[in-house]
């Protein structure tokens, strides 16, 4: 839970004391956290594969960052079995949760919309075959050991836990809605709940005050890139993050990386840097949470190793009266 009567963040009581205050207008402070108690958790995003991963995992012991999820964009499709596997062997060993992302999606398929200033379907499953398609990734990592995976469609999310409710998916297997399909009001997000979302990740041009309208809708953890990359907006909000964590919690907070280039879908061409950008997302990392420790009594932060989140409501299953 975090503090319901925050202190002035860092630089404002100089402020007041030349005369220029601020007007007293926090969002409400959200009630809700992980089961564990804590507020916020750490992810770093753009994990592609097992050398990006162990380029963070190095980072995160020589920057003393402490990362409880890292996700991967360019899909489970472009990965093969041995990659997997090592990536779900390096990531428990380390006591981290791997999320893969289920694609394809319209970005990458043949038609325009998703290009158009108007109407664009952006990485959502474009008919029949690429929602069959994500579903096969799921079933695939599934088999692997994954247990988080990242959808960017509403059907697919809907599809995904309906067959984890029948037992054709793990139990345990937790379903991440990308920033790409990020809900920007709060029914949005009751209806992302609704449809079997664990985490979801929500616009990062959002104020405080909207975080705080979506929280009260849901109890369902919310993921806030603190520094977007430059294709979701490019914003860095680091001397945010305490209120971020104060309005959304139970909240990720993730650490992108604005000024460099998209990499996905990853391969041995970009190597350089997606390592060199995993390294520096870790260091993004340690720079907001340097931040977050100058702020009055920051939130607590949720133990390493815990993947458990707040229970949401669902749709009734087609044909149940429950």
């Amino acid at each position: 839970m975090t503090d319901p009567a925050p202190h002035p963040a860092p630089g404002h009581a100089s402020l007041a004391a030349l005369g220029l205050p601020a007007i007293d207008a926090d969002p409400p402070a959200s009630p809700l956290a992980f089961p564990d108690g804590g507020a916020w958790r750490l992810e770093i995003p753009s994990v592609e594969g097992p050398r990006a991963l162990e380029a963070v995992l190095s980072a995160a012991r020589e920057w003393d960052v402490p990362v409880h999820r890292v996700s991967q964009g360019s899909g489970v499709g472009m990965l093969t079995d041995s990659e997997v596997t090592e990536m779900v062997r390096a990531s428990a060993e380390a006591g981290v949760e791997l999320c893969l992302f289920a694609r394809p999606g319209a970005n990458w398929d043949i038609g325009a919309a998703h290009a158009s200033p108007a109407g664009s379907v952006c990485a959502r499953s474009r008919g029949t075959t690429q929602l069959a398609a994500g579903v096969a990734e799921a079933e695939r990592a599934a088999s692997l050991g994954v247990r988080s995976l990242l959808v960017a469609d509403e059907g697919l999310l809907w599809v995904l836990h309906s067959m984890r409710r029948r037992g054709d998916l793990p139990a345990d297997l937790q379903l991440k809605v990308s920033v790409m399909a990020g809900p920007v009001n709060p029914a949005g997000l009751a209806v992302q709940e609704h449809l079997g979302a664990d985490t979801v990740n929500v616009p990062s041009d959002l104020t405080l005050h909207q975080l705080a309208e979506l929280r009260a809708a849901s109890p369902v953890t919310l993921d806030f890139y603190v520094e977007a990359p430059d294709n979701v907006g490019g914003f860095v909000r680091h001397h945010e993050i305490a209120g971020i964590i104060r309005a959304a919690a139970p909240v990720y907070v993730k650490f992108g990386l604005r000024n460099a280039p998209d990499v996905y879908p990853s391969g041995e061409q970009l190597s350089t840097t997606v390592l060199a950008s995993a390294r520096e997302r870790v260091r993004r990392a340690r720079l907001g949470l340097d931040a977050l420790a100058r702020t009055p009594r920051p939130p607590r932060m949720s133990p390493l190793d815990r993947r458990d989140q707040p229970a949401g409501v669902r749709f009734a299953r087609p044909g149940s009266a429950v």
